[in-house]
């Protein structure tokens, strides 16, 4: 694996590589994406936050052995991307679902009673204030402080779709809505 990368400046690199095939096969082909990515960014370690970025995009979250995986590879501490993936609150250190739902919790948005929403979302999806996401890993909820459409309070973003002005009983119609979609496309 890896193996376009085996020359003698990059040993750190192809060691990290080259150990992959000493794996189980389903670990090995975890790693070949990030062998991937890494070269695709020539295994920069000035590059880090766009590799993460991608390992996130394609893990959905920074699991630690790609971490450490990473960090061998780019000849770095674990300390130094584990600081990196903590500092940037865009990365995702546990497994979010398919579906994040963001609820915004903001002074507009809790003055129009967003803990209500919170609280059908917990209930619907079997959630907590610690348990954020579900068991399935179809969605995860992320109570956020705000997220600046105050005029569209209370609002609630799934992925990358708004919902303005939205209510417990909305919430559980756009919940159920993309559970029958999601019935719809296994089945």
């Amino acid at each position: 694996m890896c193996e376009n990368k085996l020359t003698e400046e990059k040993t750190s690199e192809a060691k990290a590589c080259v150990s992959v095939e000493n794996t189980s096969h389903s670990a090995m082909r975890k790693f070949q994406k990030v062998c991937d990515i890494l070269s695709a960014y020539e295994y920069n370690p000035h590059k880090l936050v766009p590799v993460l970025q991608e390992i996130q995009e394609e893990y959905r979250y920074l699991p630690e052995d790609v971490m450490t995986f990473v960090a061998s590879s780019l000849d770095i501490s674990p300390a130094k991307v584990y600081g990196v993936a903590s500092f940037y609150a865009h990365f995702a250190l546990e497994p979010k679902g398919k579906y994040i739902v963001k609820v915004c919790d903001g002074t507009a948005c809790h003055v129009r009673h967003s803990t209500h929403i919170i609280e059908a979302i917990h209930k619907k999806l079997g959630l907590s204030e610690k348990k954020h996401t579900t068991d399935d890993m179809a969605f995860t909820l992320e109570v956020v402080s705000c997220l600046g459409a105050c005029s569209l309070a209370p609002l609630v973003v799934v992925n990358e779709e708004l919902y303005p002005n939205i209510t417990p009983e909305k919430v559980e119609v756009v919940i159920d809505e993309i559970i029958s979609k999601e019935l719809e496309i296994s089945a």
